[in-house]
């Protein structure tokens, strides 16, 4: 299942800093598709903990951005469509506050255009 997420500033009207991203939920991916001041690479891994879902670095190591309140239950039942989320900036010290909406639901099994922004290769893949 993929997940589009938009993340933003607190107040869109005012600061028109956000990142589009798209989280993969079988391959504990997400990717980056579009952004102007949300400071994300181009993907990462995720990591779930306690009605968090936090967007880290690839590796896992470093966690970029956390979105509170988005869960997904073994049925991949989305526990919310919105809430607040905080990431790094290098223009302020302190972590920003934002929030993140869910855009887009896809359900049906996805292929990456480019499995290997992802570390990995699809072994199906024919080799010349």
């Amino acid at each position: 299942m993929r997940l589009t997420i938009l993340i933003n500033g607190p107040d869109p009207r005012i600061n028109h800093d956000f990142a589009l991203v798209w989280l993969d939920t079988e391959e504990h991916r997400w990717s980056r598709e579009s952004h102007e001041g949300v400071e994300l690479p181009s993907w990462g891994e995720i990591r779930e903990s306690g009605g968090q879902t936090a967007l880290c670095a690839p590796g896992g190591d470093t966690t970029l951005c956390t979105i509170q309140g988005l869960c997904l239950t073994p049925r991949q039942q989305i526990g919310a469509a919105q809430g607040q989320a905080t990431w790094s900036s290098s223009r302020s010290p302190t972590p920003v506050s934002g929030y993140w909406r869910l855009q887009a639901v896809d359900r049906g099994p996805v292929r990456a255009a480019d499995a290997l922004f992802a570390g990995h290769h699809d072994p199906r893949a024919r080799r010349h």
